[in-house]
């Protein structure tokens, strides 16, 4: 009774107070450890290093963004003479390198050849001029290249001169990735994503949402600011073997370090370092002489800073190449710049709100409420400018789900609505920390005749949410927007589903009058022991009308195999046509049909049916386009 008297007579003084317009005292309210979610922001802190890891895990070794759309010499082919060159036809601009083509003839020697170039006028072109008399046999072409968007991309093709030959046991495998120097080289490029969008959050949650103090934020920007030093000297270091497919540890040496600093993505990551540089000698400057600029000067100089920093991304990755690169730049940047608002500027608030006491008036309200309409606007312009960028990578909603480049979106979606899902929460809460709670209406009662009545005293304000409840939803926000980065990594690391779609559907021709011809290979496996390998298949030339068909299997070492029994059919899914047979002979080490009539353009499912012995076959299939 004596604890509910006192307890009364607390509320008593604190009702007299509040009706004179004295601000009740704060009681000091102790809460127990499980009120902070300690667990949930180590797992946060933790998951920024832990991320490269999936990074790691779902990259592939060879992810450029040119794709080869046409050779001459065809794939596969024979000639009656010996080319002078072989001319690669890409979707984009490519770089050369200093050994791009390596040829063999067919005792699996290296050939020298010319230096490497560009066909006359054209920089999606790579060509090597070959030795004046070739032997008669098939020849294997290695090549490596980098593609506009700074990533580079490799592969191999082969000719016959005169007639086909068995191709060596093994055939080349050094221009094959090099897995070391391809893994230091995407953690550096996840580093340099996220320390960019905390530096650059960081600067606009105090620019705009104003927080009472922002000693705080000190540590995270500097460290921020390191991490993107260090990483964009560490993508420039490992440029040159990435590029080359060669070790890390041929990263320091005088040659390498020069010829990166001669292409496009080399001078770019040197202007970063030189933007980031000279911002650090500005800001060490302005604190050593204790000089404090306007405040629309120093926005305007920090603005300038961002978006200087965010086109050394968006004039080096995907929007540098394809089509309508100045629209493309301009949305990749705004993009990376509203990325870094939402994501970096989170991080701010979770940091801010993780330093705040419990009680509500610790933290204005304010701050959450102007960070909601920050997150508000970035995520407009992220929509508008995802939503170009997407319908740009993809070229169609067919991509979505049949290219790599599509099934990352759709990941990077997925993470994005649960990043939206959190900040809605968040949004939820900061609404009820905003909203009034000290004003209350006075209802008074009828005056008696003796004078006038005291008014009645206000009702109890009803109490404001708990700051551990928008952490912990800022908390997840932050968790879902780490994925979001991961996947935006892996997205500039994807062939995009447009060049993905153009190659398949692309038939290469020959620069010398050789027919276009569509070459189409397919991978299979029966189960057996040694019953995997793949067909290569050459429609000639891949038009409405007569064609001819030739078909080589190569076994699991990579050499030419036979076979028992090949069987191709083509079918038209569209029209409901087919399949058709194209009755395939065995000419003593590849099969062909001189003369087959394919009757409709359109996109005709090849399935070839490979027998490697009595017992053990397999069907597979793929695409392949004929037009008119």
């Amino acid at each position: 009774m004596l604890r509910d008297a006192d307890h009364d007579g607390a509320h008593g003084k604190d009702r007299e107070r509040a009706r004179d317009g004295v601000p009740r005292p704060r009681g000091r309210r102790v809460r127990g450890p499980s009120r902070r979610p300690a667990g949930t922001f180590l797992l946060v802190l933790l998951l920024p290093a832990l991320l490269p890891v999936l990074l790691l895990g779902t990259a592939t070794p060879a992810s450029a963004h040119a794709v080869l759309r046409a050779t001459d010499p065809a794939d596969g082919t024979v000639l009656r003479t010996a080319p002078r060159h072989v001319t690669l036809t890409f979707t984009e601009s490519v770089g050369l390198l200093t050994d791009s083509f390596r040829v063999y003839d067919p005792e699996n020697r290296r050939l020298r050849t010319g230096p490497a170039g560009h066909a006359a006028g054209r920089s999606d072109t790579a060509r090597v001029a070959l030795p004046a008399r070739l032997a008669t046999g098939t020849y294997t072409v290695a090549w490596r290249v980098v593609s506009a968007d700074s990533h580079p991309v490799s592969g191999a093709l082969t000719f016959s001169v005169g007639k086909r030959t068995a191709a060596p046991a093994a055939l080349p495998q050094d221009r094959a990735e090099n897995g070391a120097t391809t893994a230091l080289h995407t953690i550096a490029r996840y580093l340099a994503y996220l320390s960019l969008a905390l530096l650059l959050g960081t600067a606009a949650f105090v620019a705009y949402c104003r927080p009472p103090t922002t000693a705080h934020l000190r540590a995270p920007a500097l460290a921020a600011a390191v991490t993107l030093v260090a990483s964009t000297l560490a993508v420039y270091v490992l440029r040159a073997p990435y590029e080359e497919a060669a070790s890390p540890t041929t990263a320091f040496s005088l040659s390498a370090l020069t010829h990166t600093a001669t292409t496009r993505p080399g001078r770019l990551l040197l202007l970063r370092l030189a933007l980031l540089l000279l911002a650090a000698a500005a800001v060490t400057l302005l604190r050593t002489r204790r000089v404090r600029l306007p405040r629309r000067a120093t926005l305007a100089a920090a603005t300038v800073l961002a978006v200087a920093l965010a086109l050394t991304w968006s004039a080096s990755d995907h929007a540098s190449a394809g089509i309508q690169v100045p629209a493309a730049v301009v949305s990749s940047t705004l993009h990376l710049l509203a990325t870094a608002a939402w994501l970096g500027g989170l991080a701010a608030l979770l940091w801010t709100l993780r330093r705040a006491p419990e009680a509500p008036a610790a933290l204005p309200a304010s701050v959450p409420a102007r960070f909601s309409r920050l997150a508000f606007t970035s995520v407009v312009v992220l929509v508008v400018t995802g939503v170009y960028q997407s319908w740009r990578g993809l070229g169609s909603w067919q991509a979505l789900t049949d290219t790599t480049y599509g099934r990352t979106l759709l990941a990077k979606l997925a993470a994005v609505t649960a990043l939206l899902l959190a900040a809605a929460c968040s949004r939820t809460w900061t609404a009820r920390l905003t909203r009034p709670t000290g004003a209350a209406v006075r209802a008074r009662v009828p005056e008696p005749a003796t004078g006038p009545a005291l008014p009645e005293l206000p009702p109890e304000p009803p109490p404001a949410p708990p700051l551990h409840l928008l952490r912990r939803s800022v908390l997840w926000e932050a968790v879902a927007a780490a994925l979001v980065l991961a996947l935006t990594t892996l997205l500039t690391s994807t062939v995009p589903g447009r060049a993905a779609t153009e190659s398949a559907s692309s038939t290469p021709s020959a620069a010398t009058g050789v027919q276009t011809a569509s070459v189409t290979t397919i991978p299979f496996d029966t189960g057996a022991p040694g019953g995997h390998g793949k067909v290569q298949l050459t429609l000639d030339p891949g038009r409405v009308g007569t064609n001819s068909l030739q078909a080589v299997i190569y076994g699991p070492d990579g050499g030419l195999s036979t076979v028992p029994e090949l069987r191709v059919t083509l079918s038209l899914p569209s029209q409901r046509l087919g399949p058709l047979d194209t009755r395939l002979t065995d000419r003593g080490g590849y099969w062909s049909t001189p003369a087959f009539t394919v009757p409709l353009p359109g996109t005709w499912t090849m399935k070839a049916t490979v027998r490697v012995s009595d017992l053990d076959q397999v069907t597979v299939s793929a695409p392949v386009r004929v037009t008119r």
